[in-house]
């Protein structure tokens, strides 16, 4: 009996997965953003977080100061924001502003002048994926419960979880050189049960990860 539970369980998981590998979107070097050409395929990237990657070597203890631009909504025909609204859109993309703004304010002084010693910050949501309802039923289900313990521990994204998806642009405010460069999709936890209730519930959170990560990037 055991054992056909154990085998039945085994199966979903697999189903799940390759659910997953079907339904799961993943970032692309957007055409339309302005460090496309400079984007590289990044080899040391195993959690799948930054795909994509363009860097200089930068002692960001030298800038003290931090311009944000507002945050694009990428209208190339390479988005994938899949059936999102633009209202929907606008509405993550007024979040992430806010969020970027108050996690680098801990770090910077935020500005708006270019000037010495100053990063200036472009943020490009360039697609999302929201949460389906059946979404919170996976973290009870016993085959999705096994299939997120597993994603939890490699560090991947839930079962039917929604993301953010952006690209980061960071160039000395002075110069205008570009320092750094990349695309990331961002997700809640598998195991993150509150994450998945609401529709953008995932991306926003998602969104909240890549915030503190920037901020943990340039200390």
């Amino acid at each position: 009996m055991l054992k056909t539970i154990t085998m039945r369980c085994v199966s979903a998981v697999a189903a799940c997965a390759m659910l997953v590998g079907c339904s799961s979107v993943e970032p692309v070097a957007y055409t339309g953003i302005a460090s496309s050409s400079q984007l590289q395929p990044d080899p040391n990237d195993e959690s799948g977080h930054i795909p994509y990657r363009y860097a200089t070597q930068v002692d960001w203890r030298n800038y003290t100061k931090a311009m944000i631009d507002p945050v694009a909504i990428y209208r190339g025909t390479d988005n994938q924001f899949g059936d999102m609204d633009d209202n929907d859109r606008a509405t993550l993309g007024s979040y992430m502003q806010v969020q970027f703004a108050e996690k680098l304010a801990t770090r910077f002084q935020l500005t708006n002048t270019p000037g010495p010693n100053t990063l200036r910050i472009k943020l490009t949501l360039t697609g999302a994926t929201t949460t389906p309802l059946v979404a919170p039923a996976t973290h009870v289900d016993i085959a999705g419960n096994l299939y997120n313990s597993v994603q939890a521990i490699r560090g991947g994204e839930g079962l039917m979880a929604g993301s953010a998806i952006y690209a980061v642009e960071i160039y000395d405010a002075s110069t205008s050189r570009l320092l750094s460069a990349y695309v990331t999709k961002q997700y809640p936890g598998a195991l993150n049960v509150g994450a998945s209730f609401g529709s953008m519930g995932a991306a926003k959170t998602g969104i909240d990860k890549g915030a503190d990560a920037l901020v943990a990037q340039l200390k």
